[in-house]
């Protein structure tokens, strides 16, 4: 059941992106007095699911659910339609318009999806807030995983710096952004009362960002396992473990972080354990009869409840102005993104996917706001993939329009025909390379 929430959430966000993505070069095609032939939510090759005519357009819903498209009479797109190219230019086609009306038929569609992503971005700093631990609250330092160790940090460090950038947000993201996109050299750490810096391999800049490591944690907030919640009939229930209990041993074992409470339990192999609790000012010891199981039956509370966390709320128009700069932020790590695999410093097969890496981004369970928050990620993802100036995208067409308005002079159609032709199979290679590694990590078993 999982699986098909996660597909259904990359599904709906995806239709809904193209279907707007199109209607930007829908719209002002059709206000320029453009007759546009077809829209379409995916591709239909041979055949399509549904359609219906109104007007002189088709509308439908294809088969092949790898993008959509708007066929606009005169002009030299996927559609390869070059007789109808070959006839008598007619005042309502694309090629009779003025340059300045084409290049704004073309932008459209990216323009919405720029617009969207800053527009949903907003919505949701207005709805929900900007929610962080600030690391001050932090007290107790970090708990280094092995990638954290590796990197040189220790348990309880108190991270200050990532480069630059000052950590006041208690956020392991943050240190991955800053080391592989900003390529920061050094972490800045309080380590028994003295400033330490660390000096950052580049390795790490690929480590960080790649596909292998993505799952590893490098650092947790250090705290220890405080039971939030006991399940009903579990062996936490039965012995008498209470909420708000912490956990400060297992069988004699103290526990150094809450990491160490799955590792024991499973190791026990459903054995008895004696669990040596804090409650209020006294420290207890509860025999826990596990019967087998392999599993207590108790949850802790999270880090933000356990050290507290801090909400910044926004006016509406606070929240819009945010929400483009958080867009343009993202954005410009994308382009950083770019740039660090041009060096050599990302490697391509570790930090590119295909429809299940975006796939991944969604939980197994609906939630409207995660859902949201990716769906704008996706659509700013959608307008900077599709700007750039490769022919069959709109950025090809952009760069064709703009040499005109430069030259005076326009492509033959021939040229711009071989010239899509060669942007669309790149494009299908990237997208079949794309989603070949997705397939190979699944093979993997990553």
């Amino acid at each position: 059941m999982g699986i098909l929430i996660v597909v259904g959430q990359l599904f709906l966000s995806l239709s809904f992106l193209i279907v707007l993505h199109e209607f930007g070069h829908f719209l002002p095609a059709k206000l320029f007095g453009t007759r546009v032939e077809k829209f379409y939510l995916f591709f239909d090759p041979w055949f399509e699911l549904f359609k219906f005519k109104k007007g002189e357009t088709e509308y439908g819903i294809g088969w092949l659910p790898l993008g959509g498209y708007v066929k606009i009479a005169g002009m030299v797109d996927e559609s390869m339609d070059m007789e109808q190219m070959q006839q008598p230019e007619q005042p309502w086609e694309f090629r009779a318009k003025p340059t300045w009306q084409r290049l704004i038929i073309m932008v459209g569609g990216v323009v919405v999806n720029f617009i969207l992503g800053f527009v949903i971005w907003g919505l949701l700093l207005f709805g929900y807030g900007s929610e962080y631990i600030p690391t001050e609250n932090v007290t107790t330092g970090i708990y280094a995983d092995s990638l954290g160790l590796e990197l040189g940090l220790q348990n309880g460090d108190h991270i200050l710096k990532v480069g630059d950038r000052t950590f006041d947000k208690f956020n392991e993201g943050t240190l991955r952004q800053e080391i592989s996109i900003n390529n920061a050299k050094t972490i800045l750490v309080r380590r028994n009362g003295k400033e330490v810096t660390l000096p950052v391999e580049q390795k790490f800049v690929n480590i960080l960002a790649g596909n292998t490591y993505k799952n590893y944690d490098v650092f947790h907030a250090d705290f220890p396992w405080k039971i939030s919640a006991i399940r009903k009939d579990s062996p936490a229930r039965k012995s008498g473990l209470q909420k708000d209990d912490i956990l400060i041993g297992i069988n004699g074992q103290p526990l150094r972080h809450w990491t160490d409470v799955p590792k024991i339990v499973n190791k026990s192999g459903g054995m008895d354990l004696n669990i040596r609790v804090e409650r209020g000012a006294d420290k207890i010891n509860i025999p826990v009869a596990m019967g087998g199981e392999a599993k207590i039956g108790i949850e802790r509370y999270g880090a933000s409840e356990f050290f507290g966390s801090k909400t910044e709320t926004y006016s509406f128009g606070q929240a819009m102005v945010l929400g483009v700069s958080k867009g343009l932020d993202f954005l410009g790590t994308q382009i950083k993104a770019f740039g660090q695999m041009g060096k050599g410093n990302l490697n391509p097969n570790e930090t590119m996917g295909g429809f299940a890496s975006f796939a991944k981004l969604f939980p197994p369970t609906w939630d409207w706001y995660i859902f949201w928050r990716n769906t704008a990620l996706i659509s700013l993802i959608l307008a900077f993939m599709n700007i750039l100036p490769i022919p069959a995208l709109d950025g090809g067409h952009v760069m064709f329009l703009l040499y005109e308005m430069v030259t005076g002079r326009k492509p033959s159609d021939t040229f711009l025909q071989y010239a899509t032709v060669a942007g669309f199979v790149l494009v299908l290679c990237l997208l079949f390379y794309a989603n070949g590694l997705d397939v190979l990590r699944w093979w993997r078993g990553e």
